[in-house]
């Protein structure tokens, strides 16, 4: 019996550390626009295609627009569309 009751509370310990692992939606949303507004601003130096700032931007202002209406799976296409219009690569959801 104590050998049952050990395993279910390595099991719980297991669950609970996954879980508190896991990024929700609005965090990446927050992440993905902490990233898009550096790129953006990296972007924005010298050299860079004001076309292409101007259409990230656009989609920025979509994404926050889906992210603070609790549609963070749009928000979150957007936000990774507009950082791959840049060259940049979307943060990992594992980071």
């Amino acid at each position: 019996m104590g050998a049952l009751s050990g395993i279910s509370l390595a099991m719980i310990a297991v669950a609970q550390s996954g879980a508190e692992a896991a990024v929700t939606r609005s965090e990446y949303c927050s992440r993905l626009g902490l990233q898009l507004d550096g790129a953006i601003r990296t972007k924005a130096e010298p050299g860079a295609s004001a076309s292409q700032i101007a259409q990230a931007t656009a989609l920025q202002d979509k994404a926050n627009r889906f992210c603070s209406e609790r549609k963070q799976a749009q928000g979150i296409r957007t936000y990774a569309n507009a950082l791959k219009l840049l060259g940049v690569t979307p943060v990992d959801l594992d980071q």
